[in-house]
């Protein structure tokens, strides 16, 4: 009885486990499962989380002054009491002031060498001793002449003769210390004889002896031997000075807790300001340490968050295309990061090299791919946070918000290299304008303006080029399209415009024509003009695989379609677009110009063939499914253009007699019918714009079918 009942608990205990094991294993799965079904959504929070911390990593350690103030300008909150006892801080020109000073006082040492002094007496003894008496030269007059050369010498290196001192920066006019061995002996620098004062000092001495050859030997002797004996000592004067700076005092008295800083109304300026930049140095190393780094941190990664968060808000409302595609919201995101971060670097390295980075490139990238409203939001936003790390955050804003909205309203048509250096230049002098606004407002005057920084934007100037490179690097790794690259896809020069019309001439010259509607009816409704040209001499390239299967390229009147079935024909119909996407592929055509070779049929039915199956099996119920173009229907205004364009000229060449009102009746009818059809519905288009469209291809193919004069023959 008792085994069984151990036999009974053990199986429960493994279906226990087993029970529990596989709920984990489903559990594990339907996790998998979800994760996989929103990989997107967990992506764009995985790129949320690590952009945010990045920014905030990158951000200087240091916290934010809860006063905002100006040189000159009133003090707008309550009076200011000192919370905590803090040191009122030098201004930099007094600081300045003081080690001028210090340096200018500053006692300079020399090396007296008296070793160097005995040699030379002997040595001028030795070689008087040396010249032999004769009848103009006596031994008395020798004797004589090595007494007043002895004295002379004595007299040149009682002092010292110095060497060189244009070597060093030696204060002439102060005084000096004379290190002879271990004794120390303060002298004014000029009782220092100089290499300039030697020789005056020899004819002096022996101006008033009479014989000549005497006074030749001693002079000839005396220039020989004397020799500098006096050295700087740099290493002992530069320790001196280093002594005397490093007792600066950086400050020039106390504020006391509760001492009154400033009242409401006071002009922010003189001591006041200096006060003002004392208690902000203050306040931020006390605000900046352990105990609340942490507290810190989250500040600004929530700041940093939701600032983020109003950039994916943005494009999931306004830019849903764009927010669906991960590579283009990473694309935005790393753009903005490097824009961060670049700033960040040079605010640590100088921050008075603060505007040498071109922020203004942002804007330039982002409407070069997308549009200038997701451009210039992108920009703003960015400048915001960098306002949380730069000094005079106000003026920083301001200048690049300006400058970031003349971007955008100047910069166009990239692909023209006048258009953007002219854009450069009006955002270079528009930041150049704006600083001086800034600095006469604050300084009052132009005297204390500082010039550099005009030279600082138009450095910045010169690196917004970098735009043009990085617009090609970008369009390489993410795969993106630029009106660069839209402009070079557009020549029908190309290798595969050329190919369409060596083997489909007639389907060329169908695509030039609906590139010309599509672009006029694009600049009607202010669309992309350069994007939908491009996407409608590409959209039919799939036809060149079988290029006689359509009447535009039956220059024999011979169809071969009349050999096929009507399913048969809708296939090699349907299969264009298809065959399209691939060539594209293998010929490296862009993402967004292959979308028009997917939607420019959106989900429509190849209506003649579909009627003459049925005409053909009357009895039997035709399968619409193999008559109709698998889409997807157009999803972007461009894309829209390009369908009722393609669609308008080729039904206008079934026209017998076109007329005003025959091509006025046939533009609506197709324009209705892809209505019904729900071709439009993704495409972000109004009726009033499709008014537009209608209008435009109406006038271009009136323009092209009116009849001209007959000539006489």
């Amino acid at each position: 009885m008792q085994c069984e009942n151990n036999h009974f608990i053990l199986r429960t205990q493994i279906i226990l486990k087993g029970y529990i094991y596989a709920k984990k294993q489903n559990e594990m799965k339907k996790l998998i499962s979800y994760l996989y079904r929103n990989n997107s959504i967990v992506y764009k929070v995985l790129l949320f989380i690590s952009t945010a911390f990045a920014i905030v990593y990158f951000f200087p350690k240091g916290g934010k002054f809860r006063y905002d103030f100006s040189k000159g300008k009133p003090w707008q909150y309550e009076n200011l009491y000192a919370p905590f006892d803090f040191a009122i801080q030098k201004s930099e020109k007094e600081i300045s002031d003081e080690i001028t000073q210090i340096t200018s006082l500053s006692k300079q040492y020399f090396l007296y060498d008296t070793q160097k002094t005995k040699a030379i007496e002997q040595s001028f003894v030795e070689k008087m001793k040396e010249i032999d008496p004769s009848d103009s030269l006596t031994e008395e007059e020798i004797k004589k002449l090595t007494k007043s050369g002895l004295e002379l010498i004595k007299t040149i290196y009682k002092y010292g003769f110095i060497d060189d001192v244009s070597k060093n920066k030696i204060n002439k006019s102060a005084i000096v210390i004379l290190r002879k061995n271990d004794v120390i002996e303060e002298i004014a620098f000029q009782n220092l004889f100089q290499s300039k004062d030697i020789l005056t000092t020899i004819n002096d001495k022996f101006t008033d002896y009479k014989n000549s050859r005497g006074k030749n030997y001693v002079f000839e002797i005396l220039s020989e031997l004397i020799q500098p004996n006096v050295s700087f000592d740099a290493e002992y004067t530069q320790k001196e000075l280093d002594e005397n700076l490093n007792d600066v005092s950086y400050t020039k008295g106390m504020v006391s807790k509760d001492a009154l800083i400033i009242q409401k109304g006071d002009i922010v300026e003189g001591e006041n300001l200096n006060v003002l930049k004392s208690f902000k140095e203050a306040s931020k190393s006390l605000i900046w340490n352990k105990s609340n780094y942490n507290w810190l941190v989250l500040g600004y990664t929530l700041l940093v968050s939701l600032a983020l968060l109003m950039l994916l808000l943005f494009l999931d409302k306004y830019r849903r295309e764009i927010f669906l595609d991960n590579t283009k919201v990473t694309f935005i995101f790393s753009n903005v990061l490097l824009m961060i971060v670049a700033q960040t670097v040079m605010v640590k390295y100088n921050p008075d090299f603060l505007y040498v980075i071109p922020l203004s490139i942002l804007p330039i990238v982002l409407k070069a791919f997308f549009d200038a409203r997701l451009g210039l939001f992108t920009h703003v936003l960015t400048v915001l946070l960098l306002g949380f790390i730069v000094p005079n955050s106000f003026e920083f804003i301001y200048l690049h918000i300006i400058a970031g909205i003349v971007t955008i309203l100047s910069v166009t048509e990239l692909y023209k290299r006048a258009s953007l250096f002219m854009s450069i230049a009006q955002i270079t002098l528009i930041y150049m304008i704006t600083y001086f606004a800034f600095s006469i407002i604050k300084e009052g005057n132009i005297t204390n303006i500082k010039w550099m920084y005009f030279g600082l934007f138009a450095v910045n100037g010169l690196l917004s080029f970098l735009a043009v490179f990085f617009i090609y690097f970008y369009e390489k790794v993410f795969g993106l399209v630029s009106d660069v690259t839209l402009l070079e896809l557009s020549n029908t020069n190309s290798k595969l415009l050329r190919e369409l019309n060596e083997k489909a001439p007639g389907t060329f010259q169908h695509s030039m024509q609906v590139a010309n509607l599509a672009e006029a009816a694009a600049n009607e409704i202010g669309a992309n003009s350069m994007l939908v040209r491009t996407g409608a001499l590409y959209h039919d390239i799939g036809k060149m695989k079988n290029p006689k299967f359509f009447t535009e390229n039956q220059i024999t009147g011979v169809n071969p379609h009349n050999d096929l079935s009507p399913t048969d024909s809708a296939r090699i119909i349907l299969d264009h677009v298809i065959n399209g996407i691939e060539i594209a592929k293998r010929n490296n055509i862009p993402d967004r110009i292959i979308d028009f070779i997917r939607t420019h049929h959106g989900t429509s039915l190849v209506y003649y063939f579909y009627m003459k199956e049925k005409d053909r099996n009357p009895n039997l119920e035709v399968e619409e499914k193999k008559f109709r173009y698998q889409g997807p229907i157009p999803f972007s205004k461009e894309t829209a253009i390009l369908m009722i364009c393609d669609a308008a000229e080729a039904a206008s060449k079934s026209l017998q007699n076109p007329s005003a009102q025959s091509i006025d009746e046939l533009i609506d009818k197709i324009v209705e019918g892809q209505k019904a059809n729900n071709q439009f519905i993704n495409s972000n288009i109004t009726f009033r714009e499709i008014e537009k469209i209608k209008k435009v291809i109406k006038g271009k193919l009136m323009n092209i079918y009116h009849l001209r004069i007959e000539y006489p023959e």
